[in-house]
């Protein structure tokens, strides 16, 4: 039987063996969010970097580039870190380089696990339903806020485990999995007002991107499913239509 587990932060990944097992990297507010919408309005494909010169060396590929620090957008790039910018320009058939303060960290530290799918709450049924069809080991990779424990990419830990449990014969893995379920199941009726005191939503505030804490926050809005192949991430889901 298939197990789930919880790493709250990148920190704490030398823990953990990735080797033969399934990652769901995460950073609800806001990389992952923003890469799964990304894909939804038609990014051929996402290289996650770690630095702002590795990022902005694509540019002379031909990529767009994109990049954020302390929750803004970093001078000299294409976009920042709001899903809202990959709606307001054509992005079909383009490569993003994209580099962010946690969550491409979160998914570049991940390589050695078999596979690396990127989970929002945005694609989260997406999410759940590959890693049923794959019957392997889980363990849920929360970017955090700079090495930290945060609460938003908790709660999406635990919308996931709950869709596991219920779709497949997945077992907890330890406390941290039963952690994360108990604060989703008290908080899923309103996950925003759940979130409204913790540290990313204030920062957030405090920047004037309200509507992205809101857009990033809603359930299943887009049917795309982006893994890491060799190099890069792809949206299986239109890979496999594409065959």
């Amino acid at each position: 039987m298939p197990s789930i587990d919880v790493c709250f932060s990148p920190e704490l990944l030398h823990l953990y063996n990735l080797k033969g097992k399934a990652v769901v990297a995460v950073d609800i507010l806001r990389a992952t969010s923003t890469m799964v919408t990304a894909f939804a309005h038609g990014a051929a494909d996402i290289i996650p970097v770690m630095e702002l010169n590795e990022c902005q060396a694509y540019a002379s590929q031909g990529c767009l580039t994109a990049a954020e620090r302390e929750g803004i957008k970093a001078e000299g790039f294409d976009f920042g870190n709001s899903p809202f910018s990959y709606m307001e320009t054509d992005i079909t058939g383009r490569t993003i380089a994209i580099t962010t303060t946690n969550g491409t960290r979160a998914i570049r530290m991940s390589e050695e696990a078999a596979e690396i799918v990127i989970g929002a709450f945005l694609n989260l049924d997406a999410v759940a339903k590959h890693l049923t069809e794959l019957q392997l080991d889980v363990i849920i990779v929360c970017a955090g806020w700079k090495g930290m424990f945060n609460l938003e990419d908790t709660l999406f830990a635990g919308a996931l485990t709950e869709q596991l449990l219920d779709l497949a014969q997945f077992s907890s893995a330890n406390d941290a999995t039963l952690a994360a379920l108990h604060l989703y199941k008290k908080a899923n009726s309103d996950v925003l007002s759940f979130l409204n005191d913790s540290s990313h939503v204030q920062r957030m505030k405090r920047l004037g991107i309200q509507k992205d804490i809101e857009f990033c926050l809603q359930h299943n809005v887009y049917d795309v499913l982006p893994v890491w192949k060799k190099d890069r991430l792809v949206d299986l889901k239109k890979e496999i239509i594409e065959k």
